[in-house]
């Protein structure tokens, strides 16, 4: 595949981005990431780490990295250089948590606190941002791409999914600001657009025509005002119009197709790719586990790179067992008496024990069949 800055990548298959739970406290890889790392990105195209902290207000989940400072650097190039040792291009995802982190700085604290009121949360204590703070959390988005440039990362990954806090200012359900940061569409979606533009710049600032640049998406939301495809599809025919090299579509099933607004009932990725094709590259994911199920999305075309996350969790040499014709032999659950299979460090691992539902299928126990 090459992308529409001319760098090749050297097959379809992508690693989305996955918190693995195994840093140190300060960001800094033990021996169990190494390892992780290390047994990882063989035949990979692709190879995203997920979830980067920009600043201390954005923690979410504790040993997870982060791209904060200078003093992250090391730690940054060490994961980087691990996996470009395999021949794959390394992607490091930057994401702040907003209304999800352990300080919930949210675009509307109003409709904040009735969610968390709805979960029984009563005592959760929203900040809702000013206009400054919005501003300086854009410049530490370019700050963290800033870092991984340092660090010898081949690219970024903007985190616009999974309910964080880019995605909190574009969806109608998250934001009812009436500033200049909400209302319309146009104005809920200025801070991701901005975050893209001003990340952009650096290529040129750092002379790196080269380097990847990469936004997450999740395409709808099951709040009867949240985003519909409608929204999203709007969103991707501007993203398409900056330099960006690919987005990334993130959902728990591949085929999944849209529930509501424009295209209801065509598959998202497909709705997705008829806007970007031709402009820039799609990451497509979501349950692919088999080797008829890694088929059936390469040969639907509606994404140029396909993602394994369970499967990589579980088949450590993918690309490998893919590369040489031998699918049929591919990991497609977990099984608890055979740890060594699997290179897991032990916080996921415990995990992957409790039969989490974003986490691979663990023997003898049947998963929940997730909407969204």
């Amino acid at each position: 595949v090459v992308l529409n800055n001319n760098v090749e990548i050297r097959n379809r298959l992508a690693v989305p981005p996955m918190v693995v739970f195994a840093a140190n406290s300060d960001g800094s890889l033990t021996d169990e990431e190494r390892e992780y790392l290390k047994k990882r990105g063989d035949e990979i195209g692709l190879f995203i780490l997920g979830a980067a902290l920009i600043n201390k207000e954005s923690f979410i989940y504790p040993n997870i990295s982060s791209a904060m400072s200078d003093k992250d650097i090391p730690a940054l190039k060490e994961r980087a250089e691990i996996i470009k040792s395999h021949g794959a291009k390394a992607i490091c995802q930057i994401n702040h948590a907003g209304g999800l982190g352990k300080i919930p700085l949210v675009p509307s604290s109003d409709i904040a606190l009735k969610d968390a009121e709805e979960k029984g949360q009563k005592d959760k204590i929203f900040h809702e941002f000013t206009d400054s703070e919005i501003k300086e959390a854009i410049k530490q988005f370019v700050n963290a791409a800033e870092l991984s440039i340092k660090a010898g990362y081949d690219g970024v990954e903007i985190h616009g999914a999974n309910n964080y806090l880019i995605q909190q200012f574009y969806s109608p359900h998250t934001n009812r600001r009436t500033d200049d940061w909400g209302g319309s569409d146009e104005k809920r979606m200025k801070f991701a657009l901005q975050i893209v533009e001003e990340i952009c710049k650096l290529k040129d600032k750092y002379k790196c025509p080269e380097f990847i640049i990469g936004y997450r998406l999740s395409p709808e939301e099951p709040y009867e005002d949240g985003l519909t495809m409608t929204e999203t599809l709007k969103l991707v025919r501007e993203l398409v119009k900056k330099p960006l090299q690919y987005i990334h579509i993130s959902q728990k099933d591949y085929f999944k197709k849209a529930r509501r607004g424009e295209g209801a009932g065509t598959e998202r990725l497909k709705l997705i790719h008829n806007e970007t094709k031709g402009k820039v590259a799609l990451i497509g994911v979501g349950g692919l586990l088999s080797e008829n199920d890694l088929a059936k999305a390469a040969n639907s075309e509606f994404s140029e790179f396909i993602a394994v996350g369970c499967a990589s969790l579980l088949n450590p040499n993918i690309g490998t067992i893919l590369k040489e014709g031998k699918g049929e032999q591919l990991n497609l659950e977990i099984d608890p008496e055979h740890r060594e299979k699997y290179f897991l460090p032990t916080n996921l691992w415990n995990m992957c024990l409790q039969g989490i539902d974003w986490l691979p299928p663990l023997k003898g126990k049947i998963k929940n069949k997730q909407e969204f």
